[in-house]
């Protein structure tokens, strides 16, 4: 392996490519506390398995055998990583927490896939975080100047400072003191030696779920995890809450103020499954409904509504049954291009939306198609589909996206563009709707999407779900920002970074 010295990163990374316009998931954590003997890793990699959605760039488990840890951390697939009959053998014990990634914080390097381990005086720790840290840069500055060393660009790694610099005795106080101090969105499952602990932040933006499985305690991001290790689904983890679960049993500890919960909404309008049941809702319900209200804010004449697949599908459905237009598939997409898939030429690329998504010329020739998309980012996904549709015989093109325009970058684990990016932020909608070459768009109103999730009318003064992405009213301070904006050059552009090749 070699190495380099790199310029230095900055917290949130540049945007990808021209030819992916999708808003990325951000990462799924999953754990279980208790399993038969040597049953923990191969309970997690199932469990990741079904979290793949939240993150296809890198996986990790570390399991827990007597007081040995034993981890294992790979670039790829869950499948490809955890898929052998040898994984009991390779990472035994009843005890595991691994973790799928996509990386919003931190480079695509294998040294930031997480489980992150560290050896404290109190025995091993390893700790697996879905989310972002608002004050990752401000925290990760002030431990540098203390003499802390880091050896990845993953926010993750602060926690695990913050738990080995605190003076507490315990180490679940130790854990609280870390969890204290940081700020933003995020899930936590941490794993010593005789304890599995989960947390979630104090808006409880980002879920997390309790299940059992047998004797066994099971977390997880979301509830589709636990339908497919067969495990029952106990509650969800309530927002700032800790929960700490050992040989005897699972504690439940609220050690911060009350607040209002504000989860994230943008897990219902892309990132959980729609077979997840999220914060008590139906995410498959909620978009249906999203499609149904959208119907009724933004009708049109048409001939078919047409899905761009797969998370356009749900809202389509219900803009359907809503309007009384007939569904079909006209985009087919292929499940068969994975990220290691080569193109070529920079022509193949340009390519890239015909070889994910396929028009169905049966369904869309001589048609006027409604055509639903779950969020429009930059629209350059948008244009290629609108086109792609066209050659293939559709007389009109109309445009609805299920989601609010988005306005607004995310800080709390969601891999969005900057605003001068993002074509709503920019372009008013007749712009867009030129820009887009479609016959007409239309997006749903925030007061629309507040309504499909059942929650009444938006409250201005305490909105009941983070939003920010649609309205700008961010639901924490966002520290690291703030530092950048006042012109004080510190944290990570002051660190001269590893690349790994």
């Amino acid at each position: 392996m070699s190495h380099s010295i790199a310029d230095p990163v900055v917290h949130r990374e540049h945007w990808r490519d021209a030819d992916d316009d999708r808003p990325r998931l951000e990462c799924g954590v999953c754990g279980v506390w208790g399993a038969e003997p040597d049953a923990g890793a191969a309970i997690v990699a199932l469990g990741l398995h079904a979290l793949q959605h939240r993150g296809q760039e890198a996986c990790g488990i570390a399991s827990v055998c007597e007081t040995r840890f034993h981890t294992e951390r790979h670039m790829g697939l869950v499948g490809e990583a955890f898929g052998g009959a040898d994984l009991p053998d390779r990472l035994p014990g009843p005890a595991a927490i691994g973790h799928t990634r996509y990386s919003t914080a931190g480079g695509s390097f294998l040294r930031n896939i997480q489980p992150m381990f560290a050896d404290l005086d109190q025995g091993g720790i390893a700790i697996a975080h879905n989310g972002n840290l608002t004050n990752f840069l401000y925290l990760r500055n002030q431990l540098v100047g203390e003499g802390a060393i880091f050896q990845s660009t993953s926010d993750s790694e602060v926690i695990l400072h913050l738990i080995a610099r605190s003076r507490k005795a315990k180490i679940v106080d130790r854990f609280i003191d870390a969890v204290g101090r940081i700020e933003g969105g995020y899930a936590l499952v941490c794993q010593t030696r005789s304890k599995m602990i989960g947390a979630r932040d104090p808006l409880g933006i980002r879920p997390l779920v309790l299940g059992r499985l047998g004797e066994a305690w099971v977390l997880a991001s979301e509830t589709c995890a636990l339908d497919t290790i067969g495990a029952t689904f106990e509650r969800d983890v309530e927002h700032g809450e800790i929960v700490v679960i050992d040989k005897d049993g699972l504690k439940s500890l609220k050690p911060f103020p009350t607040r209002a919960a504000r989860p994230c909404l943008f897990e219902y309008v892309y990132f959980s499954r729609p077979d997840s049941i999220v914060n008590g809702k139906s995410v498959y319900g909620v978009r249906k409904r999203m499609g149904m209200t959208l119907a009724r804010e933004h009708a049109v004449e048409a001939d078919v509504v047409v899905p761009v697949p797969d998370s356009g599908v749900p809202a389509a459905l219900g803009y359907a049954q809503e309007s009384g237009i007939p569904y079909e598939m006209g985009i087919i997409r292929s499940h068969y291009l994975g990220r290691t898939f080569i193109q070529p030429s920079q022509g193949a690329r340009q390519k890239g939306v015909r070889m994910k998504h396929s028009p169905n010329r049966s369904v869309l020739e001589g048609k006027r198609v409604v055509l639903i998309d779950d969020s429009i980012v930059r629209g350059t996904t948008s244009v290629k589909l609108v086109r792609a549709v066209r050659a293939a015989g559709a007389k009109e093109v109309h445009l609805r996206s299920a989601s609010p325009p988005i306005l607004w970058p995310d800080f709390y684990g969601i891999d969005m563009p900057e605003r001068d990016q993002l074509i709503a932020a920019n372009h008013t909608l007749e712009e867009m709707r030129a820009h887009l070459e479609v016959d007409s768009l239309g997006f749903l109103s925030v007061d629309g999407l507040y309504e499909a999730m059942e929650a009444g009318p938006r409250d201005p003064r305490h909105p009941q779900f983070t939003d920010h992405y649609f309205t700008g009213e961010y639901p924490t301070r966002l520290l690291d920002r703030e530092i950048e904006e006042g012109g004080r050059e510190v944290a990570a552009r002051q660190l001269s970074l590893l690349v790994s090749a």
